[in-house]
């Protein structure tokens, strides 16, 4: 499970540090995509196949299942950590997640999100008083 939240920097060449816990989970080789919320994702391989293998239980016929499928998967890529625990983010990621300088890598249970730093604090002071209506609604019929 990854849990947590730090901040990093991205530097001119598009490479990020990945925090070691984060790395310890993930292993050398991961899966970068794009996120939802205009973010990125990464997931471990094995998450990577998990995920996989529920979209390919949805039905091509279907235009919204197409179009999800095209987005996902044509901004997916495998990676690798650097000696310094790195990874390079390509530049098409880095324009949809809208990153500048100043990011937050923030650990989603079974994925890693990369969002950039302004967009992470206006992503959390917008939905900052919903979250009990969300929790609410969500967990209706669930005992915690």
């Amino acid at each position: 499970m990854f849990m947590g939240e730090y901040h990093h920097t991205i530097d001119d060449k598009g490479r990020i540090v990945i925090p070691t816990k984060f790395r310890e989970v993930l292993g050398n080789e991961f899966v970068l995509a794009r996120g939802l919320e205009k973010c990125l994702y990464i997931y471990s391989m094995k998450d990577w196949q998990n995920l996989v293998e529920k979209l390919n239980t949805l039905p091509f016929t279907k235009q919204d299942a197409r179009k999800f499928i095209r987005s996902f998967f044509s901004g997916a890529t495998v990676c690798e950590f650097d000696k310094q625990g790195r990874t390079c983010i390509a530049s098409p990621l880095i324009v949809h997640a809208g990153l500048t300088k100043d990011c937050v890598i923030i650990g989603a249970n079974d994925r890693v999100e990369i969002w950039d730093d302004a967009a992470w604090k206006n992503y959390l002071s917008t939905n900052e008083e919903q979250l009990s209506d969300i929790a609410e609604n969500l967990f209706m019929d669930v005992n915690l």
